[in-house]
C-alpha cells in the first residue's frame, strides 16, 4: 500500500512539475498536461521538463449547418452566414514554453506558439497558417507586478472573451481592434496585483486592421508583419476581481474594460468624407456561482449565472450594442463530473447610421441580431472534448438580408483534442 501511495505522489509530482511550465500570464487557458490524450507517454514531457521545456497542442474541428427555412436547398449561391450552408473549420494549434526562472528571471517565460485554420466558407476564416504568439513574461515586486511583451493574443488576456461558453461576444472587442489566436499583434502588457484576487491590467497593442479581422489576416496571414494598412495603436484597461471557488465560498468574477484606438477607421455617418480615428469600446460582466456541489474537492463543480455589456459609438462601429445573459453548468451530473452545459441569449445591435444608409439604397436590413444558444460539452477521454449544440439565430446575417436568411436553426458538432 505505501508503494502504492509513493508511486500516486510521484505522479501527482510530476503532473505539477509540467504544471509550472505552461503558458503565464493569460486569463484563460486550456486544460492542463494531466488532461491530455498523450499526458506523459514515452517520458515525452519529463524529458523536455528537465530541459525547462513546456508544450501544449490542440485541434479544435467543428461542423455547423442550418436546419430551418433553405436548410432543404443543397447549396446557397452567396453564404452569407456560418451554416447557412454545411460549414466545417478547423483550427490547429501549438505552444511551446522555456523556463527562465532557472536562471535567476521571476517566473520568467518564453513562448512561442503557431496557428493553422481552415475553413470551407472562407468569409469566416480566411485560411492561414502563421504565428499565434511570441512573446517574454516576468514578474516583477513579489509578483505585484506581471510584464508580458511580444506578439501576443489579448484574446486570452481580457474580457474572459477566450471562455467558449461567453457566445460571440468577442467579435466586438476584435471589431475595436483586439488581438487574437488568428491575428496575433505586437503589444506590451502590465497587470497590477492588488491582491490575488483583484488586478489592474493595461495593454498598448498595436490594433488589427480598422477594415476587419478578415482583412487583416488576408494581409498579414503569418502574423509576422508589425502592422497592416491604416492600423494605429490599441489602448486597453481593465479591472477584474476572481476567487477561486472552495467549499462553501462560491466563485465571483467580475470585470469592466474600456480600449481606445486611434486606427483609421471609416466614418459610417458620413462614409464619403476622410476617414474618422479615435474608436472606442467599452464593457463590463460579471459571473457568479449560484449552486456548489457537495463533493469534497470540487468545489469548482456547480451552476453559474453571468451577464456581459458592450458599447461601440454607432458612427465607427457596425456593431453598435451587445448584451448577453448565461446559464450555465459544470460537472452539474455525478456520473459525469467534468462535463458542461450553457444556455446563453444574447442580442447584438447594428448601428443605426449602417442601417439607414441600408435603407436608403432600398436594401432589406435589419436594426439588430438575436441568438438563443444551448450547448452540451462531454469529457469523453483525458484530453478528448466532443461539443453538441443548437443556435436559434434571428436575423443571422449583419445588418442586410435576403426573403431567405430571416432565421436560422444551427445545429453544431465539435470535438477539441488536447494533446
Amino acid at each position: 500500500m505505501d508503494t502504492a501511495k509513493s508511486r500516486s505522489q510521484k505522479q501527482i509530482d510530476r503532473f505539477a512539475k509540467f504544471e509550472k511550465l505552461r503558458e503565464k500570464g493569460a486569463a484563460f487557458t486550456g486544460p492542463g498536461p494531466a488532461d491530455t490524450i498523450g499526458q506523459d507517454t514515452a517520458s515525452v514531457r519529463s524529458e523536455l521538463s528537465d530541459f525547462g521545456i513546456g508544450f501544449a497542442g490542440w485541434t479544435l474541428n467543428t461542423f455547423v449547418n442550418n436546419q430551418v427555412g433553405n436548410a432543404t436547398r443543397s447549396t446557397i449561391a452567396n453564404q452569407q452566414y456560418v451554416g447557412q450552408n454545411p460549414t466545417f473549420s478547423t483550427v490547429n494549434s501549438m505552444i511551446v514554453t522555456y523556463d527562465l526562472a532557472r536562471f535567476g528571471i521571476p517566473d520568467g517565460q518564453i513562448v512561442v506558439g503557431s496557428e493553422h485554420q481552415y475553413w470551407t466558407w472562407k468569409s469566416a476564416g480566411p485560411d492561414r497558417l502563421g504565428i499565434s504568439a511570441v512573446s517574454y513574461y516576468q514578474t516583477l515586486f513579489e509578483r505585484k507586478i506581471e510584464l508580458k511583451v511580444g506578439y501576443l493574443r489579448n484574446q486570452h488576456e481580457f474580457a474572459g472573451a477566450g471562455e467558449k461558453v461567453f457566445g460571440p461576444s468577442s467579435k466586438m472587442l476584435f471589431q475595436a481592434g483586439m488581438s487574437n489566436n488568428w491575428a496575433p499583434t505586437p503589444a506590451l502588457n502590465l497587470k497590477y496585483n492588488f491582491d490575488d484576487r483583484l488586478y489592474n491590467k493595461l495593454s498598448i497593442q498595436r490594433s488589427l486592421s480598422p477594415a476587419g479581422q478578415y482583412t487583416h489576416v488576408s494581409e498579414n496571414p503569418t502574423g509576422l508583419n508589425w502592422s497592416t494598412r491604416d492600423a494605429g495603436i490599441l489602448l486597453l484597461d481593465e479591472v477584474c476581481y476572481k476567487n477561486k471557488p472552495t467549499p462553501d465560498v462560491p466563485e465571483t468574477w467580475l470585470r469592466a474594460g474600456v480600449g481606445f484606438n486611434n486606427s483609421s477607421y471609416t466614418d459610417l455617418q458620413h462614409p464619403t468624407q476622410p476617414t474618422a480615428k479615435a474608436n472606442s469600446v467599452y464593457y463590463v460582466a460579471a459571473d457568479r456561482q449560484f449552486w456548489q456541489s457537495a463533493v469534497h474537492g470540487s468545489a469548482s463543480r456547480g451552476i453559474y449565472g453571468g451577464f456581459s455589456v458592450m458599447y461601440a459609438p454607432p458612427d465607427l462601429n457596425r456593431a453598435s450594442q451587445y448584451y448577453e445573459l448565461r446559464l450555465y453548468a459544470k460537472g452539474l451530473f455525478d456520473s459525469r463530473p467534468t462535463d458542461q452545459m450553457s444556455l446563453v441569449v444574447n442580442n447584438t445591435i447594428w448601428s443605426h447610421f449602417a442601417v439607414d444608409a441600408a435603407l436608403a439604397k432600398e436594401q432589406l436590413a435589419h436594426r439588430d441580431s438575436t441568438a438563443i444558444s444551448g450547448l452540451y460539452t462531454a469529457h469523453l477521454a483525458p484530453g478528448i472534448y466532443t461539443t453538441v449544440g443548437l443556435t436559434y439565430i434571428n436575423h443571422p446575417t449583419s445588418i442586410t438580408y435576403t426573403p431567405q436568411t430571416g432565421h436560422a436553426l444551427n445545429i453544431l458538432v465539435s470535438t477539441s483534442v488536447f494533446f
